[in-house]
């Protein structure tokens, strides 16, 4: 997956005159922050170098996961078009650029973010851009959120994992009470972020949710550790992408997970591939995640027929 063309020539004219050192050194900073998960009382984001960084190094995997997620949740709502989004945590601007390509339709949008450099660098980014108009509002998840109407879509993408524990219900609750038709939370697809959209979806079904995707089913998840579910997308990587992380190869693949909760009913849901598929000649093997709320794998061989094909033009992450 790429950015859309119109958000990388703006990446490009932001990080234009930055040096590539200054790049690399923040963006070591950053990485290190996410993978451990640091919790200091410190934004991520903090400042323009940060913010920066964030463009250079890790915005193209989140538009990625972001948008395959969205993606995802069109797919089991195909009649959902969203005349208005509130995003909380936006950063510069990630999620409103995945939701307009995604529904052309949308019209608005609330973007509450705590860091006043990725708010100003989200304003530069979509000044020139076809987005929708924009209100960029200083907000942080765990205070007091700007008033904000409700909205058709409500997002929350990669911030959780910024939180203390004890903050995710809490602010699910918060999120759904402002959400008119879906709340969509991303997360990094590793156990710990499977565990905290595990506790958000448990909030949400019990407040009454019905969801969405990516699981077929409201029933406890069947997976347990030291198994956990989350998917992939691979990641093209852009020149400046590839520099600011001394990287060879042209791209990437970003782990993810993520929760679409809806406030009507959702159609009856196909099983979800769960697991990259396993393919041998004349055979396929998918992990699923069944629509009776258990999980397993299924062989498909060549005397299935039709269903064989199927299965072989099938990818993780995707419904059967």
């Amino acid at each position: 997956m790429e950015m859309p063309p119109a958000l990388r020539q703006a990446v490009d004219r932001f990080l234009e005159g930055t040096p590539l050192d200054q790049l690399r050194a923040a963006s070591g900073r950053l990485t290190s922050r996410y993978r451990s998960e640091t919790r200091d009382g410190r934004l991520h984001l903090d400042d323009g170098t940060a913010v920066k960084a964030y463009l250079a190094a890790r915005l193209p995997a989140t538009y990625a996961a972001v948008r395959a997620s969205m993606a995802n949740l069109a797919e089991a709502m195909p009649g959902l078009s969203p005349a208005s989004l509130l995003d909380v945590g936006s950063g510069p601007g990630t999620v409103l650029w995945a939701a307009a390509d995604c529904w052309p339709a949308l019209e608005r949008a609330t973007m509450v973010e705590a860091s006043g450099a990725a708010r100003e660098a989200g304003r530069a980014l979509a000044s020139d851009a076809p987005l929708p108009a924009a209100d960029w509002l200083a907000g942080d998840a765990t205070g007091s959120l700007p008033a904000a109407g409700p909205a058709d879509l409500v997002t929350l993408s990669y911030v959780l994992d910024e939180l203390p524990p004890e903050a995710i219900g809490p602010l699910a609750d918060r999120l759904w009470a402002l959400t008119a038709q879906v709340l969509l939370v991303v997360e990094p697809g590793t156990p710990a972020g499977w565990r905290r959209i595990l506790a958000v979806r448990e909030r949400l079904v019990a407040a009454g949710a019905h969801i969405a995707a990516p699981c077929p089913h409201a029933t406890p998840c069947p997976l347990s550790p030291p198994d956990w579910c989350h998917f992939s997308r691979r990641v093209a990587r852009a020149r400046v992408h590839r520099l600011t992380k001394n990287a060879d190869v042209p791209w990437e693949d970003e782990k993810f997970i993520y929760l679409a909760a809806s406030r009507r009913p959702v159609a009856t849901h196909a099983d979800r591939i769960i697991a990259a598929p396993d393919h041998a000649k004349g055979r396929v093997t998918l992990k699923l995640c069944r629509a009776d709320g258990s999980a397993g794998t299924r062989l498909f061989s060549k005397r299935d027929g039709q269903a064989y094909k199927d299965a072989r033009r099938r990818d993780w992450g995707d419904l059967l």
